[in-house]
């Protein structure tokens, strides 16, 4: 999963309420539909020490700028002089900061367009469609060699009798090997993503947004042919950094009987008039890999305050 499995630039937001949102790039692509949080990365010429002493100036000198005015008022006027001075300074960062990000988003469209022709190779080979040339193969093995003195690697069977095409589970193989997205997939969740043959990312044109696709072979889960999630950035925000707006996923089409978002519990009821029982089925959500596509929107400001007005 080359297209999502490095790290890219972490993207902060604005008002206390959106704090919790980072706004995903290719890179950083939330992978659940909730919340990523305080995913911060230092740059290469920091250390620990100097991260933590960058961030902590940071937090101060926001807590200053956007203190309530009536703090501000009460400072000396040298102070405050001071004061809209600094804020002059960090509005001309956050000019530099939104080019920063124009460029980095610019930068990963070029390099996808570069890296597509192995991508479209790759996803011929795990599909059967074509065979890797001997020179791609023994460069091959050139990636990963065997260290001298181990033991030579006992001879595969050949599969003349019983051809597989392909690599078959590659993609689901894929991402068990990524921690935390095998920590989202179900037993029954790996049934269906056996069927998935590719993951490829575009860019909507003239939008801050990109799609996720995951397709599929034909499969007796869901008539999809492929399930998107394309996420949208917040335009002119003025704060130098890209927003996180909203997600948009796909209705799966599940056929009968075998929606994996979803179970079954029974229960028995007795009727107290004739003492007969009978069996209530009732459909609840289930937890599995398939509720990424569920669509994801930006929580309003005032929507945990209100959540606080009610007790359980």
């Amino acid at each position: 999963m080359d297209q999502s499995n490095s790290q890219g630039v972490n993207i902060k937001t604005q008002e206390t309420k959106k704090d919790d949102f980072i706004a995903p790039t290719p890179h950083n692509t939330p992978i659940v539909t909730a919340p990523v949080q305080n995913l911060t990365q230092p740059k290469m010429a920091e250390t620990p020490l100097n991260s933590q002493l960058v961030s902590d100036l940071q937090g101060r000198l926001g807590s200053i700028l956007g203190a309530p005015e009536d703090f501000v008022d009460s400072l000396p006027a040298s102070v405050q002089r001071r004061l809209q001075g600094l804020k002059h300074l960090q509005a001309e960062h956050g000019k530099l900061e939104a080019e920063f990000h124009k460029e980095i988003f610019a930068l990963e469209k070029k390099y996808l367009a570069l890296y597509q022709p192995l991508y479209e190779k790759r996803a011929k080979i795990v599909v059967g469609a074509v065979e890797p040339t001997d020179e791609e193969v023994e460069a091959g093995k050139q990636v990963d060699p065997k260290p001298e003195g181990s033991a030579a690697p006992s001879k595969a069977e050949d599969d003349s009798e019983t051809p597989l095409t392909g690599v078959p589970e590659f993609w689901l193989t894929c991402m068990k090997n990524h921690g935390q997205i095998d920590e989202l997939i179900t037993d029954r969740d790996e049934e269906v993503l056996k069927h998935l043959t590719d993951i490829t990312i575009a860019y909507l044109d003239d939008q801050h947004a990109f799609r996720l696709v995951f397709t599929f072979a034909p499969n007796p889960y869901f008539s999809n042919k492929s399930l998107t999630k394309t996420y949208y950035y917040q335009a002119n925000t003025g704060i130098g950094d890209l927003v996180f707006d909203h997600a948009v996923g796909d209705t799966i089409q599940w056929n009968e009987g075998k929606n994996v978002t979803v179970a079954v519990e029974s229960r028995k009821q007795r009727n107290k008039s004739t003492n007969e029982t009978r069996v209530v089925k009732k459909t609840v959500p289930a937890d599995s890999f398939f509720n990424f596509f569920q669509t994801l929107q930006m929580p309003e400001p005032n929507d945990e305050d209100d959540d606080d007005e009610f007790e359980e």
